[in-house]
């Protein structure tokens, strides 16, 4: 199981268009973060330790549905803080969706059974549980017990009612290779596509201390697959074969920050969803007036 067909085609067809038309920059994939407040205090994020002014802050339904016309990405992920928090976030997704704009709603899904009534399963929805590691080790990220039992039988409801349910798994370096490799094999029988990364670095992050270095990474990686070779799974990866050898040290890559816009509730974030280095008023702004050669070459000490 992987990105569908259908998905496929339409961000094939984007990317073709704006190839066509010469352009050098594009987003691809639009971070609409609607709020920073959130029902757990993950030691990972770097989002949840703004005073209380900035929590209580939130982006309209049409601030929102502005920013997908404005930027124009055909996918739209909105993480957070905790969405579903969100008074409107029914109306704001029933917006995007008409735009047949493919939505990727992040949660945490301690509220997702009780918004389920919100929403309507459509091949442009899809629901993005945070998920990280099986029982013991998601708990310990989220810094809360029992929370993994409820991220499951969100899932499960959710499945049931017809929705197109994702699994999203951060990975810190208290993770063994076989914890992670058992994590997989039990996303992949629960029937979820399933996104994978290290735990990238928040300079605002209450735990600094396990967020993985690229060597990490890579080591780590290796040893996965390897696992997953010897037990013969084939793991409902989400991921391009690009990326997986990213994760396994085979490939290096240049970074493309303009492909990950972010806007949330200070503006349009300069340069991109991990990396705050201030904010301005729109995406022609965004787009103009960054100096987008100074970001992915690896030579920024922040990338």
């Amino acid at each position: 199981m992987s990105v569908s067909f259908h998905q496929q085609v339409r961000v094939g067809a984007y990317v073709l268009r704006q190839t066509l038309a010469g352009r050098k920059r594009y987003p691809l994939v639009l971070f609409l973060e609607p709020l920073f407040r959130c029902n757990l205090a993950c030691p990972g994020c770097g989002k949840i330790d703004y005073p209380a002014p900035i929590l209580n802050k939130r982006l309209s339904v049409e601030e929102c549905l502005s920013a997908v016309d404005e930027c124009g990405a055909p996918v739209v992920a909105i993480p957070g803080g905790e969405p579903l928090i969100h008074k409107d976030i029914g109306d704001i997704v029933a917006g995007i969706v008409a735009r047949k704009k493919f939505v990727s709603l992040c949660t945490n899904a301690l509220l997702l059974e009780k918004k389920l009534h919100l929403f309507k399963p459509s091949p442009f929805l899809f629901f993005s549980v945070h998920l990280d590691g099986l029982e013991e080790e998601h708990d310990r990220a989220v810094d809360q017990k029992g929370t993994f039992k409820i991220a499951v039988e969100a899932i499960k409801a959710a499945q049931a009612a017809g929705f197109q349910v994702n699994v999203n798994a951060t990975i810190f370096d208290n993770m063994t290779a076989k914890q992670v490799a058992d994590y997989l094999d039990f996303a992949t029988d629960l029937g979820v596509n399933i996104s994978i990364s290290p735990g990238y670095a928040y300079e605002r992050a209450e735990d600094k201390d396990h967020f993985l270095t690229r060597e990490k990474t890579k080591n780590l990686f290796r040893d996965v697959f390897r696992i997953g070779k010897e037990r013969g799974r084939a793991w409902n990866l989400s991921h391009s074969t690009l990326f997986l050898n990213f994760l396994a040290g085979n490939e290096e890559y240049l970074c493309t920050p303009w492909g990950s816009p972010t806007r949330n509730v200070f503006g349009w974030q300069k340069p991109c969803y991990l990396l705050g280095e201030g904010y301005v008023s729109s995406f022609k702004e965004l787009m103009e007036t960054t100096d987008w050669d100074s970001y992915g070459t690896g030579k920024y000490e922040k990338c």
